[in-house]
This record gives structure tokens, sequence and C-alpha cells, in this order.
């Protein structure tokens, strides 16, 4: 994905997309189908960071930068349990107590 938006924006800067791309309705449809994913993967992170600063912190870092910033967060919960982990430890949140 890195390698793939910097290609891109090496190629043409998003700034500098013709007006006829951003009033496509397909761009749109795209757009908004794009950023409801990310919404809804934030719901999952929010129920699992207690951290309101992690909250914010995040959501600004997938609204910026999309499904790279979720997949290192998933990365870095994977990284956080054991190899033999069930897969309820990577998604339910961890007990506090």
């Amino acid at each position: 994905m890195l390698c793939v938006t910097t290609w891109a924006s090496k190629q043409v800067p998003i700034w500098k997309l013709p007006y006829e791309t951003w009033t496509h309705p397909w761009f749109i449809a795209t757009l908004f189908d794009a950023y409801w994913g990310f919404l809804t993967f934030y719901c999952w992170l929010v129920y699992k960071e207690v951290s309101w600063l992690a909250r914010i912190a995040w959501l600004v870092a997938i609204l910026l930068l999309g499904n790279i910033a979720m997949a290192i967060y998933v990365l870095i919960q994977l990284f956080r349990v054991p190899l033999n982990a069930r897969i309820e430890e990577v998604l339910l949140r961890r007990n506090l107590q």
C-alpha cells in the first residue's frame, strides 16, 4: 500500500486531479464507501482502546492514511498477543483489572 500510494503520488499529486474526477459519481461513491469502512473499523478501535488520546490519534491517522493506518493498528494488535493466542484475544478488549 505504501508503494502504490507513493507511486501514485509521484505520478499525479492528489490536489492536481481534474475537476471531472472529483465530481464523477463513481469517485464520490468510492470515497463514501472507503470512509464508511474506515469509520466502521474505527468503532472497533474505540471499543479496544481505553485512552481518549489514543482513540483520537488513531482517528486522525485512519482519516488521513486509511488502510495504511488500519493495517498498522491490526499488526500492533497481533504482535501484542502470543503466537498461540485465540482470535478473541485479538478482537476483544484486554482485561484492565
